[in-house]
């Protein structure tokens, strides 16, 4: 009879709900070989195969785990989750278990009449295309988000140009930037652009590896358990384009130095690199400033949020989309104008618009009127609300107006060029935020609050004599509330 530790089908449960909340994906790359070690006290013991490992999952999950150990803990309260790193015996994987026929069947490596693009998901359950141990696989690509159905607007037609321009270029041409970074909010295009560019560059006869940050991460730690890093390195440098999304997700200083020096050899060597985060690389605090820098050196384009005409013509596909699965379904012209006029912040939004819509049309019966749609989209349209500003907000704006980094906004420097800048934003801080004197103060360097007052009465004192100081703040204001 196998003994088994207090607290085991507890914590059986809790992985399952974590598969089931992360995707076989994430649950895989970072819960497969999480164990409990022991539950005593109220005290969920856990161990990892490596320091890495225990540092990313008590900054981003310990949280989550908690809850869930909670639920499931029932024999007393959960009230701390300690993590360990296990000793120097890799114990083998589980292992693996049958795919559902079905889910099989929508598996297929992406062809674009190159090589195959192989799903690292399908190389480890399908032996016909399993990959040498040595091989470099990204993560998976999604079919749908090709150049084709990416919709132009204002607010993105410069990314999409350098796209297309990252895209065909030909193994030994000369490369035009390097890297391109593609910085947005959530929700506008980045991830879409960038695999728009991994299929169609690979379609022109490329070594294409497309990575998010976290794969990224995962691989490198995995190449290091394994003693391959070396391999892992030379296939990653010998590929034509490198892209990779989420970069503001890039943890840990080892993974940043080797990204960086692999970053720099495909630079050096005039291979194309693109990026995509969420803000631009001077604001992303946690990076290493050598890879700031590189980055820094290259295109730097953004994307806005839609257009009321860029709105239109998304949902317009997202409604022929939904038309080939239900060709009864009507949406009337009124119904989009006021989805378009009213979900304003993102394209993803406008896809979850429109599948909500749809599946209450679909489930209730009930037409889709402009009336539905008020209900329906009530959440959504919140974002119709006054936006609620931080200092985090001011202080980002401020320095890209100002060409100054949020470092200098930070420090103890006195030089012109950073105290007019600093004292912008703490007269904006005052201004649109609820927060004291002694809160800003805090938020700009420990500051005392005298020195915030001094700076707001300063900046009143000079928007009374000068109209065009005044316009400038009243510009940065809207760029803060958009």
């Amino acid at each position: 009879m196998t003994y088994m530790h207090p607290g085991q089908d507890e914590w059986g449960r809790v992985k399952l709900r974590l598969k089931a909340e992360l995707g076989e994906d994430v649950f895989t790359s970072w819960f497969n070989r999480v164990d409990l070690e022991r539950y005593t006290n109220g005290t969920v013991h856990l161990s990892v195969p490596t320091r890495f490992l225990k540092n990313w999952l008590q900054g981003r999950y310990r949280d989550r785990l908690m809850l869930l150990c909670r639920d499931e803990f029932e024999s007393e309260a959960v009230s701390n989750i300690e993590f360990s790193v296990r000793g120097a015996a890799i114990r083998p994987l589980a292992p693996v278990q049958t795919v559902p026929e079905q889910t099989q069947a929508d598996i297929r490596p992406i062809t674009t009449g190159a090589k195959p693009f192989v799903r690292p998901f399908e190389a480890q359950h399908n032996p016909d295309v399993r990959q040498s141990d040595d091989s470099l696989t990204g993560s998976p690509l999604d079919q749908r988000y090709s150049f084709e159905t990416f919709v132009e607007g204002r607010s993105n037609s410069f990314a999409l140009a350098a796209a297309r321009k990252a895209a065909d270029q030909r193994p030994g041409e000369p490369v035009g930037f390097n890297p391109l970074y593609v910085h947005a909010a959530v929700g506008l295009g980045k991830t879409h652009l960038l695999q728009a560019i991994a299929q169609s560059a690979r379609a022109n006869g490329r070594r294409v590896v497309y990575l998010t940050a976290e794969h990224f991460m995962y691989r490198f730690v995995a190449a290091l358990k394994n003693q391959s890093a070396m391999s892992f390195k030379e296939n990653l440098r010998a590929i034509d384009l490198l892209l990779i999304d989420d970069l503001q997700f890039l943890q840990g200083k080892q993974i940043q130095q080797e990204f960086c020096h692999t970053l720099n050899s495909l630079i050096d060597n005039a291979r194309q690199v693109v990026i995509a985060a969420d803000r631009l690389p001077v604001e992303l605090e946690s990076l290493d400033e050598r890879v700031k820098s590189r980055l820094a050196g290259g295109l730097l384009v953004d994307i806005g949020e839609p257009d009321y005409d860029m709105r239109r013509k998304i949902l317009s596909g997202r409604v022929a989309a939904a038309l080939k699965n239900y060709p009864t379904l009507s949406l009337s012209e009124s119904v989009l104008d006021y989805v378009a006029q009213n979900v304003t912040c993102s394209g993803r939004d406008l896809d979850g618009a429109v599948n909500r819509l749809v599946q209450q049309n679909q489930l209730t019966g009930e037409s889709i009127s402009v009336e539905m749609a008020e209900v329906a989209l009530r959440d959504l349209l919140r974002g119709k609300e006054p936006k609620r500003v931080r200092i985090e907000d001011i202080q980002r704006v401020v320095s890209k107006h100002y060409n100054v980094s949020k470092a200098d906004l930070l420090s103890a420097r006195r030089t012109r060029t950073v105290v007019r800048p600093r004292q912008i934003a703490m007269y904006l801080s005052k201004q649109m935020t609820p927060r004291s004197l002694p809160e800003i103060g805090r938020r700009f360097g420990n500051r005392d609050h005298t020195t915030v007052l001094h700076a707001v009465r300063k900046i009143e004192e000079m928007v009374n004599a000068d109209r065009v100081l005044l316009e400038e703040l009243e510009g940065l204001k809207r760029q803060i509330d958009m």
